[in-house]
């Protein structure tokens, strides 16, 4: 599902409900957690499922192959544990 649009209205208490074939594309059912962001006056509204999947993206872009962030954290512990 591409571009869709819909209209919805704000309910008391800034309540909006979404729409049920957006939430059948984003694979939300009831009680999922959701994320909200605010870029540029626009909310977007992503599953907890697509932040993960977006964060560990956002990692694997920056973070080279074969540097394993555990270890890293691990020995930065280490080492400020030796200096304390």
């Amino acid at each position: 599902m591409d571009d869709c649009v819909d209209s919805v209205w704000m309910a008391e208490g800034g309540r909006i409900v979404i729409p049920a074939r957006f939430r059948k594309e984003m694979g939300l059912r009831d009680g999922d957690g959701v994320i909200m962001e605010l870029s540029d006056g626009e909310l977007r509204l992503f599953s907890v499922l697509r932040g993960i999947r977006r964060a560990q993206e956002t990692i694997d872009e920056r973070v080279p192959p074969g540097v394993s962030l555990v270890d890293e954290l691990i020995a930065d512990r280490r080492r400020e544990a030796a200096l304390g």
